[in-house]
């Protein structure tokens, strides 16, 4: 069993920087990934980034390339998001979620376990 707790989530002003972070606990195999997506309201949840456990490689949406950055230490279980350059349109509830199909990490329906979500909110 593997859960993931998100937190940092707030409201913030455009152009304004937020850190958010996913504790992960339980078994996660060195192969697994941990993304983050995000959804607002009346939308789908989209792909916002990904984590490789173990190489630490990441990749990112379009929309968030260049402005957003994952990061994880080897030996903390803590996934961070770091979110520069916020914009009103980044407003949504984040979650991270882990995966083990890393060839498909964009899709959400190939996580399996989620975080309960933390709202970040992005006035003009």
């Amino acid at each position: 069993q593997v859960q993931l707790v998100e937190s940092g989530g707030g409201l913030v002003q455009a152009g304004d920087s937020l850190r958010l972070s996913c504790v992960v606990s339980g078994r996660v195999c060195s192969g697994d990934a941990v993304g983050w997506f995000r959804q607002a309201p009346g939308k789908d949840r989209k792909f916002v980034g990904a984590i490789r456990w173990s190489s630490l490689n990441t990749g990112y949406s379009d929309s968030v390339k260049g402005r957003f950055t994952i990061s994880r230490e080897h030996g903390n279980n803590t996934v961070y998001l770091q979110m520069d350059n916020l914009k009103p349109e980044d407003t949504a509830v984040y979650f991270c979620a882990k995966t083990s199909v890393l060839s498909q990490a964009t899709l959400a329906k190939m996580y399996n376990y989620w975080g309960r979500g933390t709202q970040v909110s992005v006035s003009s």
